[in-house]
């Protein structure tokens, strides 16, 4: 595979959960803005809110950004221009999430590059009422993501990945035989076993249907195992992302 510095950056990035006493320089904090402006976009329809409360920020991080999908900001230019926004929700809400995830790994990639680390939080959305109150959010404002970062006080290894072949596909999808499906959950058990990913967290999550016997300790459980529970026990209810984007006027119910 080739190498080069951007390259070896983006090869040996991990999530960063533990961060030093040091506080980026307000340059520092401009550039990886400006590195997230620059990313590719449909419309500019993300934005970000920065804050440096450590003792609120995720991890006692000394910034973390809430990155969003702001549909409010273009409707202001849209009045400006005399139209009104007719594009419907579900449509505006796609390109807003396109747009605020490249940005927010724009910046990602910039932290890399000037030595500070990061961790994506997913769980903004079910955030997001109180992401509303807090930071006095308009309708037509979404979180899609927090983005903890600072200087790292810990060098994690990086994680696994499924194997190309189970990743990169020729022309057409292929069929995902149980033998393939094997080798890639192999690939990344394996992986996550050998660096004790949940032992070090000390964390299982509980089978939600107490008939069924445990069969997972620390030795065997392992990524697939733990992705699988998440999929198949949490958010069942579509609700629970239906009632924040109805109160932010975002519903892709239409």
């Amino acid at each position: 595979m080739i190498k080069n510095e951007v390259i070896d950056s983006m090869m040996n990035r991990k999530s960063i959960r533990k961060y030093t006493e040091q506080i980026p320089t307000e340059e520092e904090i401009l550039t990886v803005a400006r590195a997230g402006q620059q990313a590719p976009f449909a419309m500019q329809l993300g934005s970000a809110i920065i804050q440096r409360n450590r003792e609120k920020n995720a991890f006692n991080a000394p910034i973390q950004f809430i990155i969003l999908c702001d549909l409010h900001r273009m409707e202001k230019v849209m009045k400006a221009r005399g139209w009104k926004r007719e594009a419907s929700n579900i449509h505006s809400l796609l390109f807003g999430i396109q747009d605020a995830a490249y940005m927010a790994q724009n910046m990602v990639t910039a932290a890399e590059s000037l030595g500070m680390g990061s961790c994506y939080i997913g769980a903004a959305p079910y955030m997001s009422e109180r992401l509303r109150k807090d930071c006095n959010l308009p309708d037509h404002v979404f979180p899609l993501v927090i983005l903890a970062m600072g200087f790292p006080a810990e060098e994690p290894p990086v994680r696994p990945r499924y194997p190309m072949e189970f990743h990169l596909f020729e022309e057409t999808y292929p069929d995902l035989t149980d033998e393939i499906t094997g080798y890639a959950m192999q690939i990344m058990d394996q992986g996550y076993l050998a660096q004790n990913y949940y032992k070090n967290a000390g964390f299982i999550i509980p089978l939600s249907d107490k008939t069924k016997e445990e069969k997972y300790t620390f030795d065997n459980y392992s990524w697939t195992e733990h992705i699988s529970r998440k999929m198949a026990q949490w958010s069942t209810d579509p609700e629970e992302l239906l009632v924040p984007l109805k109160h932010c006027d975002l519903s892709p119910v239409e």
